[in-house]
């Protein structure tokens, strides 16, 4: 959901917290590639043991309560458009997002809003599983009892959509509402 249909900045705080020394493209794959992220998001850990691994990882001098403070607040919230989205396409469609989410950010009042307007809710926390996972999609597929084609996905990041197409998932790079309903036009989807 994030960077589709909430506002999620973690690359620039990431950037700051480590005074730079990650790159933009750095901070982004942190968040798919760093095992900490991965037991968190998949419920294999606390917030508190995710903050100090996280700290340790990054080498910053901060406490782990800070960091999860300032990690909390990363989440601006659902973009522009969302719920007009959503409530368009759920007339007609079966919703499901599947996000690597986390106990922290899933429970904050305006993203529970967010998440109600779908039929369908996997967060990686929940099910134990995560994207670009191949396990992941599997578990979608299964859940919903779909052919793989029938599905469409959209994501911010390129690895989460080509997981998705190996399995046979229509996917989409895509950033905010307006891309999503482009991408929907172009496959004659009008809403």
């Amino acid at each position: 959901m994030g960077g589709v249909l909430v506002e999620w900045d973690g690359i620039q705080p990431l950037i700051a917290l480590t005074e730079g020394r990650l790159t933009a493209e750095e901070a982004r794959r942190f968040w798919l590639e760093s095992d900490w992220v991965r037991r968190f998001e998949t419920g294999r850990c606390s917030a508190l043991e995710f903050g100090a691994g996280i700290v340790r990882e990054l080498q910053v001098d901060l406490e782990p309560a800070a960091f999860l403070d300032e990690f909390v607040s990363w989440d601006r919230g659902p973009l522009p458009g969302s719920f007009e989205l959503l409530g368009e396409l759920r007339q007609h469609f079966i919703l499901a997002c599947l996000s690597n989410n986390n106990a922290l950010h899933w429970n904050i009042p305006r993203l529970q809003k967010l998440t109600a307007c779908f039929h369908r809710r996997y967060a990686s926390f929940e099910i134990g599983l995560i994207k670009p996972d191949r396990a992941a999609y599997e578990w979608v597929i299964s859940d919903l009892g779909l052919e793989p084609g029938a599905i469409v996905f959209f994501d911010d990041n390129p690895e989460c959509v080509v997981a998705a197409e190996r399995v046979g998932i229509r996917g989409f790079v895509v950033k905010g509402p307006a891309m999503v309903r482009e991408k929907l036009g172009g496959l004659g989807v009008e809403i």
